[in-house]
């Protein structure tokens, strides 16, 4: 997400995405905690309302937000115990187990669980 909203490389890989789910021929989802990191990055780089806006364009996307409920909680958990990832990218990657889906990313730390969970890199 952040890569769309910010026009950074990749970003065209994740409108692309977002035009196949508005299709629906794609399903997009998105941890609450992952929400929570795009507006504190945000909020560092550019500002309160800026992230602020950001959010309020995310609630527009065709994205489920997937909540941290116990049971995702504990699953997040289990992938912190098993790799050397942040506790937020540990939510992607349950939901990507509990969901059986991919990964969209950037981020390097999920090389980690390539093994566990499938990935497309921007």
């Amino acid at each position: 997400m952040l890569a769309y909203f910010q026009a950074e490389p990749g970003g065209e890989k994740v409108r692309k995405l977002l035009k196949d789910a508005s299709a629906g021929d794609a399903s997009v989802f998105l941890s609450v905690i992952s929400l929570g990191e795009i507006y504190y990055i945000i909020a560092r780089r550019r500002g309160e309302q800026t992230a602020i806006a950001t959010v309020e364009d995310i609630f527009q996307l065709p994205a489920d937000l997937i909540d941290a409920a116990t049971k995702r909680v504990l699953a997040a958990a289990k992938i912190k115990a098993r790799y050397p990832v942040s506790y937020a990218d540990a939510f992607v990657v349950a939901a990507a187990e509990e969901f059986s889906s991919t990964i969209v990313t950037g981020d390097r730390e999920f090389k980690e669980v390539e093994s566990s969970a499938s990935v497309l890199w921007l």
